[in-house]
């Protein structure tokens, strides 16, 4: 199971440290092609998500990488558990109803929540 966390946890961290710098860096008028919903969000709200996202990919490698309270990657993934719930909530409200990958990142990280209560 150590093996499987580290995959869907290495993948994950990737997905969100991509996704959480975009967030960050780029301005709403290049988010929005990729992300519909960008317009209906304040700019610092936008900010703000991305650094959660940043922080929750910290928080599934970081803490059990060093064996300093690595209970904080259950924490991290049930975190974007629940954030993936509201990109879901957000999508359906709005205009955008492509909501297959929020899908698969809740499964995958669940996955990783369950094999993260192992380690």
């Amino acid at each position: 199971m150590n093996i499987a966390y580290w995959i869907l946890a290495g993948l994950l961290a990737l997905f969100y440290l991509y996704a959480g710098a975009l967030k960050v860096i780029r301005s709403r008028g290049r988010l929005r092609p990729m992300m519909a919903w960008v317009d209906r969000t304040p700019l610092p709200a936008l900010r703000a998500l991305g650094a959660v996202e940043i922080l929750g990919a910290v928080g599934l490698v970081l803490p059990p990488l060093t064996g300093i309270l690595p209970a904080l990657a259950v924490a991290a993934a049930a975190g974007l558990v629940v954030l993936q719930a509201g990109a879901i909530a957000v999508h359906l409200t709005g205009e955008d109803r492509r909501i297959a990958l929020n899908i698969g990142l809740i499964v995958l990280t669940a996955a990783t929540l369950w094999f993260a209560t192992a380690l």
